[in-house]
């Protein structure tokens, strides 16, 4: 038996919480913060995710054995180090990689040169600084429209931009580098080419070494149906994706995944969890346009209820390195979710409104997001309010059964896509 701390509060942490709280060899079970829906599978501790003394104590208080951090931000400050390099806290297993290993979602320009170092398939791509702003204005007055601008760093899934002309690029690149909108993050911006192609997401655990591979997403980032609108960190998923065939998956496996985890382990980088690649299909072939150091938020809510596997028993192979050891399984039924949000997401929106309607629910899962409880109430606490996941023969069933039950949550203001797997 194993006491875990899980770190985060959204419905990525509340899918990784139902899962883990299934496991024979689950034991004391935390979360940091938590939200009103983690609270049904462990004890929620008061604090948040990037308070590390906070962690230590807890970890100690607790008795800790594996801490999964959700969120990129404890990765990419360094939470893994912070604990290998604490004598009391040394022994934990930390389920992601190390302040180095995160710096492929950390910096834009860290993982595009080591694309480029591993000969892994990518857009074509430039840095700038604002010591080099007039030579970036130059580069996209040459380049073909559309581009894409992105800050280097963490900007909270807001640092892209994609221009269809070049005014407003160079307006996008000197609202990022000369005005600092995003602060740090936008210091270094990368400029790429523009990829036309259909988008995907695929997941792997690592024990830096071997891999198992998860079943792979595509989530819906646009608020407005048709994928219209303002970028948001995601309306919905649906998994498996029919796009993504054996030929293709055997692409992405031998020209992406095996590079990947070769490349880390040559430049000696420690990596020990998971890697999420954001994936585009051009014309049959896969293009990585990023890395996450964890998983994806709502694929996980997708992903997660089709894996089979016991979850605490592969982190415990990671731990070991034997991960060689392990098949995954996966579902051979279809989940599809459907994500409720507060009305003006994702500008500005109003919190503290009570939910009602969860005891209706018949048949689908309920990852808790932007929830919390306040008395005996669940009530609103963010823009991503809840996310409402169903299994199906295909993608079609598992997504009509989640509108179906999304309609019977009730909250002022509650919005959704009505248009999830569009596509398909």
């Amino acid at each position: 038996m194993k006491n875990i701390l899980l770190l985060g509060s959204g419905g990525r942490e509340c899918a990784l919480a139902w899962k883990l709280s299934q496991s024979p060899l689950c034991g004391n079970f935390f979360i940091a913060p938590g939200n009103s829906g983690t609270s049904e599978y462990g004890r929620n501790l008061p604090f948040s995710y990037n308070d590390f003394e906070s962690i230590k104590k807890a970890c100690i208080e607790f008795n800790i054995d594996i801490v999964i951090p959700g969120p990129e931000e404890p990765l990419v400050a360094g939470i893994y180090d912070f604990i290998k390099n604490d004598p009391y806290l040394s022994h934990i297993v930390v389920v992601g990689p190390s302040k180095d290993g995160a710096q492929l979602e950390g910096s834009k320009a860290y993982s595009k040169k080591f694309m480029a170092r591993h000969n892994i398939p990518t857009a074509a791509y430039k840095e700038f600084t604002v010591d080099s702003f007039e030579q970036g204005v130059a580069y996209i007055k040459r380049s073909e429209m559309p581009i894409v601008i992105k800050a280097d760093g963490l900007a909270a899934g807001k640092g892209v931009v994609i221009a269809d002309n070049t005014i407003d690029a160079v307006k996008a690149f000197r609202a990022m580098v000369m005005n600092k909108q995003f602060g740090d993050a936008s210091k270094t911006v990368v400029i790429e080419q523009f990829l036309e192609g259909i988008e995907l997401s695929v997941f792997v655990l690592t024990d830096g070494t071997n891999y198992v591979l998860l079943p792979e997403a595509k989530d819906y980032k646009r608020i407005s149906e048709g994928d219209t609108g303002l970028n948001t960190g995601g309306m919905g998923a649906i998994s498996p994706v029919p796009f993504a065939d054996e030929e293709f998956m055997q692409k992405v496996t031998d020209r992406i995944i095996k590079p990947t985890i070769e490349g880390l382990k040559k430049e000696n980088t420690v990596y020990q969890g998971f890697i999420f690649f954001g994936l585009i299909k051009v014309k049959g072939e896969p293009y990585v346009i990023e890395y996450n150091c964890r998983m994806g938020d709502p694929e996980t809510e997708v992903v997660i209820p089709r894996l089979e596997n016991d979850l605490v028993e592969l982190c415990i192979k990671m731990s070991q390195g034997k991960l060689n050891e392990v098949v995954t399984e996966h579902s051979t039924r279809a989940a599809g979710a459907v994500m409720l949000v507060a009305a003006g997401y994702p500008g500005d929106y109003q919190k503290g409104n009570v939910m009602t309607g969860f005891g209706e629910v018949k048949g689908s899962l309920l990852f808790h997001a932007g929830a919390i409880k306040k008395g005996d109430a669940v009530v609103t606490n963010g823009g991503r309010i809840l996310a409402v996941t169903s299994y199906g023969a295909d993608i079609k069933q598992a997504l009509a059964k989640s509108y179906e039950n999304a309609e019977k949550i009730k909250y002022e203001g509650k919005y959704y896509r009505k248009d999830i797997g569009w596509e398909f």
